[in-house]
């Protein structure tokens, strides 16, 4: 998979892809990351990629050409499956759609700084917009990595026990059951006897209902 992101300050998309899962699935060579920087095509000698909003708005907005120079430029080189942009407007990231990211081969994403980016770019260009939550950021460049480590973990042979991904939260519209490790009992609190009985139809039995009654009790709003 090859993820391209486009960023006014890709700086700051340098440190979440040089560690943990996302670091082990680009050595693994399961994943090909590259950053663009929006001031490389820039309209002039200055680096000037955003101007103020026709309507006498207050704030800045990216310009339509840096980002028709740049995403054309890709185009060019490759056929890409979603062109993405992360805006708060948009609809909320989720398991489903993260999901279905994993299985493609090649994508841009777009991050929005100031006020957001030239409407026409959402319209000419962007496949799929995408908020990672009902409230504002800087810029998109953190959205981005949270969409990128989401995605990038659900890679065949990025995670040792690929079935871990696969009983996350969400992935069947429940929350994950509690989970314990060893000790069994400690400073008097005991872990849940059916998880040390080894009787793995009941521990399987429990593991649901306990999904069950915590998404009812924290997040009954994604229950079927």
């Amino acid at each position: 998979m090859r993820i391209d992101i486009i960023s006014v300050i890709p700086e700051l998309l340098e440190s979440p892809f040089a560690h943990s899962i996302v670091k082990r699935g680009i050595n693994k060579g399961l994943v090909d990351i590259h950053l663009h920087n929006l001031r490389d095509y820039a309209i002039n000698n200055y680096g000037k990629i955003d101007d103020a909003p026709f309507g006498g708005s207050a704030g800045m907005v990216l310009m339509i050409e840096p980002i028709d120079k740049c995403i054309s430029k890709l185009k060019a080189e490759r056929n890409y499956d979603e062109i993405i942009y992360m805006t708060p407007d948009a609809p909320v990231l989720n398991q489903k759609t993260a999901n279905s990211l994993s299985l493609k081969e090649n994508i841009i994403i777009l991050t929005g700084h100031y006020k957001g980016v030239d409407q026409r770019v959402r319209d000419l260009y962007i496949t799929k917009e995408i908020s990672i939550g009902d409230y504002v950021l800087s810029g998109g460049e953190l959205a981005a990595a949270v969409l990128t480590d989401a995605i990038v973990r659900l890679l065949p042979g990025v995670i040792g026990d690929e079935m871990s991904a696969l009983t996350d939260s969400f992935q069947d519209n429940l929350l994950a059951p509690e989970v314990y490790t060893r000790p069994a009992e400690y400073k008097g609190v005991k872990v849940p006897e059916v998880l040390t009985s080894g009787n793995f139809k009941k521990i399987d039995l429990w593991l649901e209902q306990n999904a069950l009654e915590r998404t009812k009790k924290i997040r009954p709003d994604i229950l079927p």
